[in-house]
């Protein structure tokens, strides 16, 4: 069995989400795997849910790369300069985001919430988040 950092045995651990956090994108995350939760090192793994016409606050994830596994719904996500670039996806699609690209995600239902699984090469599950302002790259 391999060692840990401080040379105690590794575990498997199971982690029961049980509230939602407030995040500075404004959804509510639920936290799965994180340094907190299961000891992780360089991986953290959440459940987030776009309310019915729903979305996020412009932001940039600085320094850590972002998987998206949609479960249920329809996301348009606008990105680049100004985020005038987007894509839509829906349930079963995986979605990427580079270190630094601005994004923005909006759930296209009016009545029904998205919800996705949310992973970064980072243990903790409150993410380096930079507020962005798409009004500055015109």
């Amino acid at each position: 069995m391999e060692d840990d950092s401080q040379g105690r045995a590794a575990q498997v651990v199971v982690v029961h989400p049980d509230r939602a956090i407030a995040t500075t994108q404004r959804l509510p995350y639920f936290v799965g795997i994180s340094a907190t939760t299961a000891g992780s090192r360089a991986l953290s793994m959440h459940l987030v849910v776009v309310p019915p016409g729903g979305h996020a606050e412009p932001h940039i994830h600085s320094g850590y790369e972002t998987g998206i596994y949609v479960l249920e719904g329809r996301v348009e996500t606008r990105y680049g300069p100004g985020l005038r670039e987007s894509v839509v996806t829906e349930a079963g699609d995986f979605l990427f985001i580079p270190p630094g690209v601005p994004h923005q995600p909006f759930n296209l239902s009016a009545t029904e919430p998205a919800r996705a699984i949310v992973a970064r090469n980072h243990p903790d599950e409150r993410e380096e988040v930079v507020p962005y302002d798409p009004s500055g790259d015109k």
